[in-house]
């Protein structure tokens, strides 16, 4: 099949898959007379396998061993289930890391009134606790058209 074909059958881009061939994470395809790409089954069970790897969030570097181990029958799978263990950490710890945060978020937008006051404990969290400059501060309101109160 051709590369465009490949594509629909794999569910990757003709770009991606131009994108693969020249890092090196694919073997060439194998080129027509009119010097086309030629695409076989194997090939796109590797676009496939490429496609999913990516969508569980492995790198390019753990998805080039990846491939490497399922190209090899002889391999134990020992290695295979070591990757992707510390794949699954690093996962934890970014999920741990994005629900502290949104706790965080969370926590000031409950503490803020919404109102029309100028204070605001997520500004002030984001900027350490520090508000601006008086002068500095005048400065914005002037050349907004408001007047300071």
């Amino acid at each position: 099949m051709n590369i465009g074909q490949a594509a629909r059958a794999s569910g990757v881009t003709a770009k991606m898959i131009r994108y693969y061939d020249e890092i090196g994470l694919v073997a060439p395809a194998s080129r027509t007379d009119a010097n086309y790409r030629e695409y076989e089954t194997r090939e796109v069970n590797e676009l496939r396998f490429i496609k999913r790897a990516r969508t569980l969030g492995f790198s390019m570097e753990e998805i080039t061993l990846l491939l490497s181990l399922w190209r090899d029958r002889g391999r134990p799978s020992r290695e295979v289930k070591a990757i992707a263990e510390k794949h699954v950490a690093a996962l934890d710890a970014r999920i741990a890391e994005m629900q502290a945060m949104a706790d965080t978020l969370r926590h000031l937008s409950h503490c803020c009134a919404g109102d029309e006051r100028p204070d605001c404990p997520i500004l002030a969290d984001l900027t350490g606790g520090s508000e601006p400059t008086p002068a500095r501060h005048q400065r914005t309101v002037q050349s907004r058209g408001r007047q300071r109160d």
